[in-house]
């Protein structure tokens, strides 16, 4: 079985895979990265087929792992790539303890970050994208990672995983060479990677102070509104894979950034208004 070890920020993966054309294509996926220093890795992944037929006739790559759901479906071969970011998702979804998860992108400028969480759809990925190409770093696309004992956000810059659209809007700002290949016809529609700039790569191991939360909604008229303390924890909690493991530790890092940050929930009807929109927010925060 082929392996890489791939480093992202904090965090180790040890991806297997019996195509060992599948391991080149992650490795030219994370061919930016800095080099991942051999040694045990926090969580490990393997790509395999659901059979050995499958393997060579209409071959499925299946997922597995340290943690794995049962009911997963494999995704055709052509679109490994995609299942083994799911696996690397799925991997700290369920196993990080050290770390309080929100699914958020967060981006930094002059040391302070701004988390943007919403659901499926809300274009946060597409934001985060954005804000990048206009002098920003990209500390995550998928998840937030919020240290509790620090109140500090850890650098998670996986590639961005961008959905029909946004992939023309992005095409247009960022070089070919930053995009990964394309999967076509996904349980998402097309989709293509693209890998962070070589700023917030460099800067992986710089820790930022969260400042601002944003609950980014698009294809709505455009409004901006504040959201309390109890409403931001409530959908916090909802945006988090393992507040409640991470008991009261959790609660209190919770606690701590709702009560010590501001929040505004933006419904915005394209992307220019959203982006906007969102240095609009900074703006008001930061003079």
């Amino acid at each position: 079985m082929a392996s890489t070890l791939i480093s992202v920020g904090p965090r180790r993966f040890r991806i297997g895979s019996e195509w060992s054309g599948l391991i080149a294509e992650i490795n030219s996926l994370y061919r930016s990265y800095p080099k991942a220093e051999e040694g045990p890795a926090h969580y490990s992944v393997r790509m395999e087929s659901e059979g050995l037929l499958r393997r060579f006739i209409r071959p499925q790559v299946a997922i597995r792992g340290d943690y794995t759901v049962p009911d997963a479906l494999p995704l055709p071969r052509p679109q490994g790539l995609l299942a083994s970011e799911m696996a690397m998702n799925l991997q700290v979804a369920m196993g990080e303890r050290q770390y309080l998860l929100l699914h958020a992108a967060t981006v930094e400028r002059d040391g302070r970050a701004i988390i943007l969480t919403g659901e499926s759809g809300s274009g946060k990925s597409t934001m985060a994208a954005l804000l990048m190409t206009r002098g920003w770093r990209l500390l995550g696309d998928e998840f937030a990672l919020l240290d509790p004992a620090t109140g500090l956000l850890s650098p998670f810059p996986r590639p961005i995983s961008l959905k029909n659209e946004s992939i023309a809007t992005l095409a247009k700002l960022a070089s070919e060479s930053r995009f990964g290949p394309w999967m076509r016809n996904t349980p998402k529609g097309d989709i293509r990677h693209l890998i962070p700039d070589g700023a917030s790569l460099d800067r992986m191991n710089e820790m930022a102070v969260p400042a601002l939360i944003l609950f980014p909604a698009f294809g709505h008229a455009a409004e901006a509104r504040p959201v309390g303390d109890g409403e931001a924890f409530v959908r916090l909690t909802q945006a988090s894979t393992n507040y409640t493991m991470l008991g009261e530790a959790g609660f209190e890092a919770l606690t701590r950034l709702v009560t010590h940050l501001p929040a505004q929930a933006i419904d915005y009807p394209d992307t220019e208004t959203g982006i906007a929109m969102v240095e609009s927010a900074w703006g008001d925060l930061v003079p």
